[in-house]
């Protein structure tokens, strides 16, 4: 998706009318799925997650709801704490 964003701004020049490539309601709600499917990989509650980036719990419900309008430093907040997160490992009957 990021690339996508790059892509679109590499081509779009200042000042022109050119639509992104969808809208901004679309945007929110793909950057939340990809929020809570990181958030999910990694196992972390909401309240985990909000409790290390000091974003409110009910705030990331909105996030991955594709309802809060998120900025590029809460964002960075969000990736932070998912990213020091590993994903737990599976367990293979051993």
């Amino acid at each position: 998706m990021l690339e996508d964003v790059f892509a679109f701004a590499d081509e779009a020049l200042p000042g022109t009318k050119v639509m992104p490539p969808y809208s901004e309601a679309q945007f929110l709600a793909e950057l939340g799925n990809r929020v809570r499917s990181a958030r999910m990989h990694c196992e972390m509650s909401r309240r985990e997650l909000a409790r290390r980036s000091g974003i409110s719990e009910r705030y990331i419900a909105q996030i991955e709801g594709g309802k809060g309008n998120v900025s590029i430093v809460l964002l960075l907040r969000l990736a932070s704490a998912i990213h020091h997160t590993q994903p737990k490992a599976r367990r293979n009957g051993a």
